[in-house]
């Protein structure tokens, strides 16, 4: 019996790793990666960037780091850490770089049909199907000629932060159609590659939104380039709990979060009456945990000074990753004045700058840098071509999707 091919998107770590885990399986995986090189988020970021998880939480179970990295790695060790894996198992040999997947339709089953599937595929087994179809798999390469695949199964290895950008939406007259400078995702400052990066932030009076991971490498990164002769400004709309390392008063958050016992301190999608009951019943605990964690950030960063503690837990942080590693003395630069950082519940633009709700004196800038997200759900439904998928895929109240994805 010929083995089934499989079509895997994108080729960073969580593809690099299906590819792998297929093969072994006997499968025919095809990984198309629209880049020229593998890597996913990491291909380029800023020199500044670094890896948000210790190594110890962020491995491939049978392909250690090196002896040599330890605690957080920065980007360069990440990206060679990535290549000797793909070298090891031999995995560049099924990617297609340069090979953009530009749709996906689903081939053979009926939507009245798949409506009724309440296990994968219509049989609950991952990568065994009942026959109902094939994936007809439309991908555009850089020179723009346009090949249909089919495909047996499809995996969607893109990842949520890149490709779509979420930039705030603004009243007409008050957005950046009417600033006189540049207006750039940090999307499109990582895409420039490190070097070209550095020269166009040089010399430049730059107004930072956000204070999640990229908001913070940018930040670093312009205070490194330009100091106190051209101070950066961040505009905190949303208040985060922002760490330097993954302990607090010298027990490590595994203790606290990263163990089995701690799942039954979160209430989740689906559970059962026992589950909400006990996530019910455990929720002073899970208070006591909170208030551990964030005495300690409140003691080791100034950010009450700073008007930074956010208005909710950081259990609540922790349990939907709303938080970031802090890059290596990040408050010694706003303590030095090369960053400034300003709290307001929304700005608006004007010819020279933005002006804060509430403040009479605008901020001016040459460039203003949106670090707000992006749009993860909405990437994922625009690949598919069947408008019905679209909400099977991102709208559905199941915890299970009823395809061969």
């Amino acid at each position: 019996m010929e083995s089934k091919r499989v079509c895997i998107l994108g080729a960073g770590f969580s593809g690099l790793l299906t590819c792998k885990y297929l093969l072994q399986k006997g499968f025919r995986p095809v990984v198309f990666e629209a880049g020229r090189s593998i890597g996913g988020v990491w291909t380029n970021t800023l020199r500044s960037t670094r890896l948000q998880t210790p190594t110890e939480g962020y491995r491939f179970i049978d392909f250690p780091w090196p002896e040599l990295v330890t605690g957080v790695p920065n980007h360069k060790q990440v990206m060679e850490y990535l290549e000797a894996y793909a070298r090891k198992f031999d995995l560049i040999r099924h990617v297609r770089f340069g090979e953009k997947v530009a749709g996906l339709e689903y081939v053979g089953a009926n939507r009245e049909e798949m409506e009724t599937w309440d296990l994968w595929g219509g049989s609950g087994g991952a990568f065994v199907g009942a026959g109902h179809g094939v994936w007809h798999v439309t991908v555009e390469k850089e020179d723009g000629a346009i090949k249909e695949h089919v495909m047996d199964f499809v995996v969607l290895c893109l990842g949520r932060f890149s490709g779509l950008p979420n930039i705030p939406s603004f009243l007409e007259n008050k957005g950046p159609e009417i600033f006189n400078g540049n207006v750039i995702h940090s999307m499109d400052l990582a895409n420039m590659g490190s070097t070209i990066a550095s020269n166009f932030l040089k010399g430049k009076h730059i107004i930072i939104v956000g204070l999640l991971k990229s908001a913070l490498d940018v930040a670093t990164e312009c205070a490194d380039i330009n100091g106190k002769e051209f101070p950066c400004t961040m505009i905190v709309i949303t208040k985060r709990w922002n760490i330097y390392d993954f302990s607090a008063w010298g027990v490590p958050f595994g203790y606290c979060y990263s163990n089995r016992f701690s799942e039954l301190l979160f209430h989740k999608p689906g559970e059962g009456i026992m589950l909400s009951l006990l996530a019910t019943l455990l929720s002073p605990l899970r208070w006591v945990i909170s208030k551990f964690v964030e005495s300690y950030i409140k003691k080791i960063t100034p950010i009450k000074k700073y008007g930074l503690i956010p208005y909710h837990d950081f259990f609540h942080a922790m349990g939907s990753v709303l938080f970031a590693v802090l890059p290596k003395n990040f408050y010694e630069r706003v303590k030095n004045e090369s960053i400034i950082i300003r709290n307001s519940k929304s700005f608006e633009f004007y010819k020279y700058g933005i002006i804060l709700e509430g403040h009479s004196v605008p901020i001016k800038a040459d460039l203003v840098i949106f670090c707000t997200g992006f749009k993860g759900d909405e990437k994922l439904r625009s690949i598919f071509k069947s408008p019905s998928l679209h909400s099977i895929v991102t709208g559905s109240s199941k915890t299970i999707v009823p395809l061969n994805l």
